[in-house]
């Protein structure tokens, strides 16, 4: 059998760290260690900051958004354009495109997509809702924003057709050439996309 060098509460926090994304066995071993050495500096904070989020951040009962208030911070400005819903999978997409300014509209976070294989099917995710808020009137525009993978491709193309009723437009995020990218370096499905998204100068 093999032994543990650690007690039971910093095993316990390892493996806690190991389920956080991009960190394995190893790097939560590491993680864990550096946060034991470093209590006052670190583990205290970290310690508060997580019963704060647990204590006070929710779930955007609108847009799926995380705040500390609800509806979230985005959904209650006024200075929004709340004809433009732009659809992104995951909250940390969302983020990304308030980190470049690129929407000016509101958000409806899916929670995923739509997957065959590891068995995510429309009702588990925020689907019904963004038909819901399309049918309740006033939007004009939806922006689809979601990854240009095949799962992807399945949710947009699913909800293009939940919302094919309404009298609203769908568009599509472009895909091609990256700012300063260069060809040689751009696989085939990215130099596709780019010829068949071009537009006149």
């Amino acid at each position: 059998m093999k032994r543990s060098v650690v007690g039971v509460e910093i095993e316990r926090l390892i493996q806690l760290l190991a389920r956080l994304p991009g960190l394995g066995p190893r790097s939560a071993r590491r993680a864990a260690l550096h946060l034991v050495k470093n209590r006052e500096k670190l583990l205290q904070p970290l310690g508060a900051a997580l019963g704060d989020v647990l204590d006070k951040v929710s779930e955007c009962r609108v847009c799926g958004n995380v705040d500390v208030v609800n509806p979230c911070t985005l959904c209650s400005d006024p200075r929004r354009d709340t004809t433009q819903i732009c659809v992104v999978e995951e909250v940390a997409d969302l983020w990304a495109l308030e980190r470049a300014s690129a929407i000016s509209g509101v958000y409806h976070v899916l929670g995923g997509t739509l997957s065959a294989i590891d068995g995510i099917r429309p009702e588990d995710l925020r689907i019904a809702e963004l038909v819901q808020r399309v049918t309740t009137g006033g939007v004009k525009e939806v922006m689809i924003a979601v990854n240009a993978t095949v799962d992807g491709q399945t949710t947009a193309h699913y909800i293009m057709d939940q919302l094919a009723e309404n009298n609203v437009k769908v568009t599509r995020l472009a895909h091609g050439v990256p700012v300063g990218g260069e060809l040689d370096y751009l696989d085939e499905g990215t130099l596709a996309a780019a010829v068949k998204a071009r537009r006149s100068l």
